[in-house]
């Protein structure tokens, strides 16, 4: 298993770590800015945009994580837009595979989409290259050889730096890396997976996959959709942004949502003895993970971002740790049903019958 290289640096005081994303040899912030609510998603000016990466840029974030699909490339170019005059300072990644219009070849993992998706992310980001490109989804109607092939070549153009997945389930991480091995192609080097307190199964396949093939690991939703930002509490009315969007994995009438709120409850007291606020407990947690390179914050405004980089210096102790165990038990996930990278077999009752 390689050795995680961390070094810290201090800026305007706070103090960010920095880790090798996988086997790369390129450092990267242990938190990393997700520009999923850049764009009509999240309601976000160009203005705001570029405050948000301003800020992130001087508080020592360098990686920007953005998608296609996000806003249908309003957040591709609004993070171009930002980050114009200054590229060589951001580890900039992007994704593809998602759905981008109705169009039955404007999606999936196939070289015929993957070389006009990332052209038009190239278009709209204004650079002529990424640094980590990504597979949003697995496409099962895709050969692991048909995309790690194009994947390739895109790499040996100069197109891309590196190539990831992201969200994949454990048995597709390896499929691929054999994939790769077998006819001599280049590799998946990172994965983005969903990680939270709440949501800790890829404990138990993802993360000792991730690690046994050194990957860089940049987990999203850290912050469980909002459960885990301080806002949602009981007694009170949920009124979030996300609640507003996914209004039934708010609703505290279905099981898992009380069984989430009675851990939130739980997870605020362990926070207060701590004495960090419920974004640190939860930002602290996932990146104290051996094998979590960074955690994907996504604020949607000023006042988010800056209660996230307020937990860049976060270290949990390994008590507060043990009682983050004792709330949510190791590879439990308290709302299985929202996982992403469920085997298709389980959602799809004909894929279980002959």
């Amino acid at each position: 298993m390689p050795t995680m290289r961390r070094r810290r640096v201090t800026v305007e005081g706070t103090a960010m770590q920095y880790r090798t994303l996988g086997r790369t040899g390129v450092q990267v912030s242990s938190l990393a800015l997700g520009a999923m609510n850049f764009g009509a998603m999240g309601g976000t000016t160009q203005d705001q945009v570029t405050a948000i990466v301003d800020t992130a840029l001087e508080a020592g974030v360098n990686l920007i994580d953005t998608a296609d699909v996000y806003s249908r490339g309003e957040s591709e170019e609004m993070v171009g837009r930002a980050i114009a005059g200054r590229r060589d300072d951001v580890v900039l990644a992007t994704k593809a595979g998602l759905p981008m219009g109705e169009e039955r070849h404007r999606r999936g993992a196939s070289r015929r989409w993957l070389t006009t998706a990332l052209d038009d992310s190239l278009r709209r980001l204004g650079v002529d290259h990424v640094d980590l490109y990504q597979i949003h989804r697995w496409d099962p109607a895709t050969s692991d050889e048909e995309t790690l092939s194009a994947l390739t070549d895109l790499q040996r153009a100069g197109k891309i730096r590196h190539f990831g997945s992201s969200t994949f389930p454990a048995y597709r991480l390896v499929e691929a890396q054999w994939a790769a091995r077998t006819h001599h192609l280049g590799r998946y080097t990172t994965e983005q997976p969903s990680y939270s307190i709440l949501q800790r199964g890829i404990e138990t396949d993802v993360l000792p996959v991730a690690q046994d093939y050194g990957l860089g690991v940049l987990v999203w939703s850290p912050l469980a959709s909002g459960w885990l930002s301080g806002a949602i509490r009981q007694g009170r009315e949920v009124a979030t942004s996300r609640s507003a969007l996914m209004p039934q994995r708010f609703d505290t009438a279905i099981p898992a949502n009380r069984a989430r709120l009675d851990a939130v409850e739980q997870l605020a007291s362990v926070a207060d003895e701590a004495g960090l606020t419920m974004i640190q407990l939860a930002l602290g947690f996932v990146t104290s993970h051996p094998g979590v390179t960074s955690a994907l914050i996504g604020p949607r405004t000023q006042d988010h971002l800056d209660a996230q980089l307020a937990a860049a210096d976060t270290v949990l102790t390994g008590d507060v740790l043990d009682a983050i165990d004792s709330v949510v038990a190791p590879g439990t996930d308290l709302a299985a049903h929202e996982k992403n990278d469920t085997p298709p077999a389980l959602l799809d009752p004909s894929l279980r019958r002959r």
